[in-house]
């Protein structure tokens, strides 16, 4: 029999530690009927019949459990879109890929124009005619 009581006990506590964690981390539009401190007390002094009350009347229901029947209609707040991580958009995405495509473009044009005054450099002090794509035609 004790080992029943302290049983009721842990779940008595588990349920009060799930309603506050739930009331403290609720929006504010969320919590109906009484302002959250007087849930947080109500919870905290009556642990068994605060969780339960707030799990019932305090919030409002998840939307999970407020899809209803099906074909019914949902409230204006879900309709809206949720925004989206900068690394789930794909707009986002082909523009970093465009920005860095571009990026490695103009380095490697770089690297091209300063090889080839390097090479046109290297010719001049050698005294070597110009390449052959260099040579101006007559």
């Amino acid at each position: 029999m004790a080992r029943l009581g302290v049983l009721l006990f842990l779940v008595q506590i588990v349920l009060a530690v799930c309603a506050l964690i739930s009331c403290l981390s609720a929006e504010e539009g969320k919590i109906r009927a009484l302002p959250r401190i007087a849930w947080v007390l109500i919870i905290l002094f009556f642990p068994l019949v605060g969780s339960i009350a707030w799990f019932i009347v305090g919030r409002e229901p998840s939307s999970g459990a407020s899809k209803g029947w099906p074909g019914g209609t949902s409230s204006p707040q879900r309709q809206r879109p949720r925004p989206v991580a900068p690394d789930d958009d794909p707009e986002f995405l082909r523009s970093v890929q465009d920005r860095a495509k571009q990026q490695d473009q103009e380095l490697f044009r770089r690297w091209e124009e300063d090889l080839r005054r390097r090479e046109d450099d290297l010719r001049r002090r050698d005294g070597d005619p110009p390449r052959e794509g260099d040579r101006p035609e007559v």
